[in-house]
């Protein structure tokens, strides 16, 4: 399996596992400790902490320091590539897709493509 290396790859590679998505759910609501973070999922915080690491290197979230503890914070910005780049294609094949009714609605209005039947 290849290396993913750019930013958008990043980011879609980490949006792909349901954990980490949660995850970036629950950081929405503000920022939260690893503990705070590993609560509702039945994993070690260990495996937690690897989402996490996923999320950090997407830049989807960031980690602070706050005394012995370093909350997790979303960082909405990398989203917004992948929203812009979705929204780009969206409208390309929304683009092409009326192309293609455009053009099978010509096909259907040229008698010379219409098939004669008879009995």
């Amino acid at each position: 399996m290849p290396v993913v290396e750019d930013e958008l790859s990043l980011v879609f590679a980490a949006l792909a596992d349901p954990t980490r998505r949660a995850i970036l759910e629950r950081l929405a609501g503000g920022a939260a400790s690893v503990n705070q973070l590993a609560e509702p999922f039945a994993m070690s915080q260990q495996a937690v902490s690897k989402h996490l690491k996923v999320l950090e290197r997407a830049g989807l979230i960031s980690r602070g320091r706050a005394a012995q503890s370093r909350p997790c914070v979303l960082e909405p910005e990398h989203l917004e590539v992948a929203a812009d780049w979705m929204a780009r294609h969206r409208q390309m094949w929304a683009d092409r897709h009326d192309r293609l009714a455009e053009h099978l609605a010509a096909l259907s209005a040229d008698p010379r493509h219409h098939e004669e039947t008879t009995p």
